[in-house]
């Protein structure tokens, strides 16, 4: 029988076929035979040992995702993923006893829809009986130091729904599966838990780490991944695998391996059944030393194997029956076909305690001078291009559900959210937002980002089409932050759209490329905005080559009501030549009513920073640096930087210049300093009219080579703060973890490389802080970052390197392109706040959302129609301060999908970090709500079916998983750091 979803209406149950549902005529019994009822039996007076065949599936690295999925370019790797499914299927059929699993759905969805009516029918069988069973099951394998929270539950989403819709519940992995990232996340296993997950294995941990864990048996742990989350919330068994996630050496039989075949028939030559059992007991017996149980796992499998899956199962099938055989004479090992699933059960049915961890596992070095630290900036600007796509997605997918269906079918032609979901997915992937990949790889990610944007657009004017009543052609201007937008600098009358995907309303500065020098500009009451005209920054003029001809920037403040839009109209007054003459002598101080920059007036550099409504003062002084990048000509262990690795050598890095030649414009709408400190760096410091926070808005390359060094460029701040060797840095966006110089929570460390040693992951924002004064910087793209010095903190921007770090890719990672043959330049921010520690949170945490769910600007040129709606919000009122909307997507036609979180830890705010009320059905102001039913953080479970095991910490008692009432079926309640995951049934009003 086919299930029905449940949507609660006033208290009643309303079934709802087809959500989340079994696939129809699937029978429900079919899931009893798959998931952990489909594992083989264990020996339980035996060494038992899994073996995991299994392949490793980048969504792109050295080849494109296509390129790797039809299997082309084989000159570059030998891989083709559609060749590994059609074998692995045809070998699965031919013994029951195997087993396979696969991870990354983005590949098998690519199969899947090639597939005959016949072999999906027999594929369907074979996860019914748990033969194929599907692991983490995300769109790709994420990456756990560069992605941001929201983009890595977007691309779980699409992963689990496909498998889920196609496949019922043996489709859903029990597992997650992370054998390749280097580092994990503290953010990403909270994440997991609040997925349903049962367990998490991955590969990678630091060197030193594994050698304590290995010698106290701590390879199989309990992670407690939040400081707010009420245990076991987001409690995650934890296990570290033996190998990476490669076989033990010797037992390798892929066709891209080299280790002999079992040789099984003692008539022919080199006989070797004897010698194959007795290595395998020793490498059996070696690695249950280290492990805690009577079972332990093998990965059978590595990077794009099973292309001949017959070679694999072949010799495995040989290798299981021999050395059982050997029980009848007294071995105790006992081997199987297993997945992690299984594995995981028979390690939770040992009812034992685990070690508890509540750090995370940054940063990673797999030897003494090889820290994997510097992927955390390489590729700055694809970072860059794809937290803007994460935030166009939002809006994206928001408007598609404000717009209602003409938004997909309307008057700009068909448009679509999938498409870019379906590439943000895909540059979430360990290889790719990550700087990882080949170069021809990251065009081919920005391609992507680039074609789904492009579908939006289309979506995203047909539904302001809708809500507004003006059928005007809408232009989007993608280059605004090198002054390139053809329409304002031509046009003399245009209107600007300002969508805020936020759930309140925010403030945010626009800076239009034009060519006069006086206009005017209203609000959507027809008033006045207070306006200005600055000529552009000769960085800029550089920077955007022949893109664009504007010689000032029209600057003034947007205000957008939430989840809406405000329109503002904008009229050339007057033509001619730049208006705004700068001050060239060097700045003293920069201020508004709420913050006061001072400078150096010999230097032009920052020199200290004021909170003027808390009267606080700090030194600050910046500046520019770059480290010499290690080629391994004269190093130990020949170790160089490269796309993974950073390694300077030498703890000091150069400084750009001592001094800054200076710019100085000041006006009623911005104030703004423009430094140049070496002809390929230069900054701008902003103060905006009503802004609580400063603007350093950087300008880096190309990075000058011809001296055969290697740069990874930094900016460091050094403060008056004592920061006692103690900074923060964010986890994925979301949870701050305190850092310390040279120390690790779990181990001693052996320190080895003093400066990469003590980089960490920025996603969105780190500070430094003392009793009195905390320093937050909100970043715009993920980065690299440390505090070397007390009171200081600095950031990697930009590297470039000329030598490859010998860890896969072959490529330096020295990028260029043909409007840059000299090398990359990238333009980023960075926004300061000083605020005291006890609400400093109150500043930062609304200021990193807004810069990661930034408004979207659209235009239009000439009048307005009369009739047109020029303001609109999708909500009765702003949600409360704590509270931030997550997701607003269509689901399918009648409901929607809707995830909203509390945006503070525990501890951080007196204020904001207290529970908070939300009523669903007094939302949405255009949306009438007929019925909710809530999900996990996934959406491929129903809240209230989700179970998942549990595990006892060592040293503390087992938590026990509460349940909070919240007041009524419509009104819910979020606590600190809760994202709460509903599927809404709704109508237009």
């Amino acid at each position: 029988m086919a299930a029905s979803c449940h949507f609660f209406v006033a208290g009643l149950l309303l079934l709802f076929s087809g959500v989340l549902s079994f696939p129809v005529g699937q029978e429900k019994r079919d899931a009893t035979t798959c998931g952990y009822q489909s594992c083989h039996a264990t020996k339980p007076t035996m060494l038992n040992v899994h073996l995991v065949p299994h392949t490793h599936d980048d969504v792109g690295w050295l080849k494109t995702v296509d390129q790797y999925f039809y299997g082309d370019r084989n000159n570059i790797q030998h891989a083709g993923v559609q060749y590994i499914l059609d074998s692995v299927v045809d070998q699965l059929l031919k013994n029951p006893d195997r087993r396979f699993i696969y991870v990354e759905t983005g590949f098998f969805y690519r199969w899947w829809k090639q597939q005959s009516s016949s072999m999906q029918q027999t594929v369907k069988q074979l996860v019914n009986q748990g033969r194929l069973e599907f692991v983490n099951g995300g769109w790709c394998m994420s990456d756990e130091a560069t992605t941001h929270y929201s983009a890595v539950i977007d691309q779980m989403t699409i992963g689990l729904r496909f498998l889920n819709e196609t496949f019922g519940i043996c489709g859903r992995p029990r597992v997650a599966w992370h054998i390749d990232p280097f580092g994990h996340a503290r953010e990403h296993a909270s994440l997991f838990a609040q997925m349903g997950y049962d367990g998490f294995f991955f590969g990678r941990l630091d060197y030193q780490d594994r050698a304590r864990r290995m010698n106290a048996k701590e390879q199989e742990l309990l992670w407690r991944a939040s400081d707010s989350l009420t245990p076991p919330i987001a409690d995650l068994f934890t296990g570290i695998l033996p190998n990476g996630y490669s076989p033990p050496e010797g037992f390798c039989w892929d066709q891209l391996c080299t280790d002999d075949p079992i040789r099984d028939d003692p008539d022919l030559e080199d006989y070797n059944v004897d010698d194959v059992v007795q290595r395998f007991l020793r490498a059996a017996k070696t690695q249950a030393l280290v492990y805690k149980t009577n079972h332990i796992i093998m990965t059978m499998g590595s990077d794009f194997q099973y292309e001949n899956a017959n070679l694999w199962y072949k010799n495995l099938d040989k290798l299981i029956r021999y050395v059982n055989d050997q029980q009848g004479n007294g071995s105790n090992v006992n081997v199987l076909y297993s997945t992690p699933s299984c594995y995981l059960q028979e390690l939770h049915k040992a009812n034992l305690t685990w070690p508890l961890k509540t750090d995370d596992f940054f940063p990673y070095a797999d030897s003494a001078h090889s820290f994997w630290t510097g992927y955390f900036t390489s590729r700055p600007a694809l970072k860059r291009y794809e937290r803007i796509s994460n935030s166009n997605l939002q809006s994206c997918n928001q408007l598609e559900v404000l717009g209602g269906p003409v938004s997909r079918k309307g008057l700009f032609g068909q448009g679509d959210s999938e498409t870019l979901r379906k590439a943000m997915a895909v540059a979430q992937h360990h290889d790719a937002v990550s700087g990882t990949e080949k170069q021809h790889v990251a065009d081919d990610y920005a391609k992507r980002l680039a074609k789904g944007w492009q579908h939006c657009q289309v979506l995203v004017s047909n539904s302001l089409a809708s809500l507004t009543g003006s059928s005007a052609e809408r232009i989007y201007c993608d280059y605004l932050n090198v002054s390139v937008c053809p329409l304002t600098e031509s046009s003399s009358k245009f209107s600007l759209s300002v969508y805020n995907p936020l759930g309140r309303s925010v403030t945010w500065p626009v800076r239009l490329p034009v060519n006069g020098t006086a206009y005017a500009v209203t609000d959507a009451q027809g008033k006045p905005v207070d306006c200005q005209v600055l000529p552009v920054s000769r960085a800029t003029q550089e920077v955007r080559r022949s893109r664009g001809f504007a010689k000032n920037e029209l600057v003034f403040q947007v205000r957008a009501p939430p989840l809406g839009y405000s329109s503002y109209s904008v009229s050339l007054l007057q033509d001619g030549p730049p208006s705004s003459s700068p001050q060239h002598q060097a700045p003293t101080s920069i201020q508004n009513k709420f913050l006061q920059v001072t400078f150096d007036p010999d230097t032009g550099l920052l020199s200290g920073l004021s909170n003027l409504e808390t009267k606080q003062t700090i030194k600050l002084s910046q500046n520019f640096y770059w480290y010499n990048a290690s080629n391994g000509n004269n190093v130990e262990s020949l170790q160089t930087s490269g796309a993974y690795i950073f390694r300077p050598n030498s703890s000091t890095p150069v400084m750009v210049s001592s001094k800054a030649r200076v710019e100085i414009f000041q006006n009623s709408v911005v104030q703004e300093v423009r430094q140049w400190f070496a002809p390929w760096v230069s900054q701008v410091v902003r103060l905006y009219a009503d802004s609580k926070a400063v603007e350093l808005e950087w300008t880096v390359g190309p990075v000058p080579v011809s001296d055969e060094q290697g740069k990874e460029v930094i900016t460091r701040l050094d403060t008056s703060i004592k920061t006692a060797e103690l900074f923060y840095t964010d986890s994925n966006g979301r949870e701050v973890l305190q850092r310390k110089k040279d120390f690790r929570p779990t181990w001693q460390l052996k320190k080895t490389e003093p400066i990469a040693g003590n980089y960490y992951p920025i996603n969105s924002r780190a500070f430094i802080k003392d009793d009195t004064d905390q320093l937050t910087v909100v970043t715009d793209r993920s980065q690299g970052g440390a505090s070397i010095y007390n009171g200081s903190l600095e950031i990697m921007l930009h590297r470039r390197l000329l030598h490859d770090d010998y860890r896969g890719v072959g490529e330096a990672l020295n990028e260029w392109s043909e409007l840059f043959p000299d090398g990359l330049v990238v333009r980023g921010r960075l926004l300061l706040s000083l605020e005291p520690p006890a609400t400093a949170a109150d500043a930062h945490r609304p200021l990193a959302q807004q810069v990661v769910s930034q408004p979207l600007l659209s235009f239009t040129d000439g009048d307005l129609n009369p009739n047109t709606r020029l303001e609109f919000s999708g909500l009765q009122a702003s949600l409360p301060p704590a509270v931030h909307l997550l997701t607003l997507s269509q689901w399918d036609q009648e409901s929607v999908l809707l995830r909203l979180e509390h945006q503070f830890q525990s501890w951080e705010s007196k204020v904001s970090s207290q529970p908070v009320t939300v009523n669903l059905q007094k939302l949405f102001s255009t949306l009438d709500v007929l019925g909710v039913s809530e999900l996990n953080l996934s959406a491929n479970q129903w809240k209230d079916e989700m179970k998942r095991y549990d595990w006892s910490p060592e040293k503390e008692e087992k938590p026990l998983l509460k349940t909070f009432e919240d007041p009524s079926v419509w009104e819910i309640t979020l606590r600190p750091m809760e994202i709460r995951t509903f599927l809404l049934r709704v109508t237009f009003k």
